[in-house]
């Protein structure tokens, strides 16, 4: 589990296919901020720009690890293909604060950005999402955008199904995420909200409890 906090920014060095053909995956070497992996173990989980890894191998003096990504893996997220900033964030522990929302990790789609622009002191953040997550998208909801844990502003429905919402990023959030590379017709993953996915199950079933 996660919460959505960012606590660092990486680099993927190195990104090495497990394979011949489409049907395998890719490792990946990751540069990490100094002192990140003092406190990692062979085989923890860090959320890599939203999704949930596990790491194979890792050197702490040079700060990198290696995670392998699965093709059902590739296929399903979006920044875990190539080269490039990413969003780190180590499974939460029990005694952690809780700061953003419950995050799992297990990325529910795609969506693509189609506004980023500055907005007084912050900046403007808006995201096409698809169909199968509109549903769950709700004004002053949270939403998960690259393993980055925010508050949703503003939600409109498009004509195809899909929903056009809209988030404040703060200089902070900029600063801190590697949020601020993103541009008009970027890739994003997304992981909706836990609570919202229990509501529209239950409300979709006949109401009955199992025997």
């Amino acid at each position: 589990m996660f919460t959505g906090i960012i606590t660092g920014t990486g680099q993927i060095l190195e990104s090495q296919p497990l394979g011949e053909g489409a049907g395998h995956g890719r490792r990946l070497t990751i540069q990490s901020p100094a002192g990140y992996l003092d406190d990692v173990g062979l085989g923890d989980s860090i959320a890599i720009n939203g999704a949930c890894m596990t790491v194979t191998s890792f050197d702490v003096p040079a700060g990198r690890f290696t995670i392998d990504v699965s093709a059902e893996s590739l296929a399903r997220t979006a920044g875990l293909d190539g080269l490039g900033k990413v969003n780190l964030e180590k499974a939460l522990r029990s005694h952690d604060r809780l700061g953003g929302h419950i995050v799992t990790g297990h990325v529910d789609g795609v969506g693509q950005v189609r506004r980023f622009e500055p907005v007084g002191e912050s900046w403007e953040l808006c995201i096409v999402a698809p169909q199968s997550l509109a549903r769950f998208l709700a004004y002053k909801g949270s939403i998960t955008v690259n393993g980055v844990s925010l508050t949703v502003n503003k939600v409109v429905d498009l004509d195809k199904g899909e929903a056009e919402f809209s988030i404040n990023l703060i200089p902070h959030t900029i600063e801190n995420t590697a949020l601020g590379q993103l541009k008009a017709g970027s890739p994003v993953n997304l992981e909706v909200d836990l609570i919202a996915r229990y509501v529209e199950r239950m409300l979709s079933s006949n109401g009955e409890l199992p025997a």
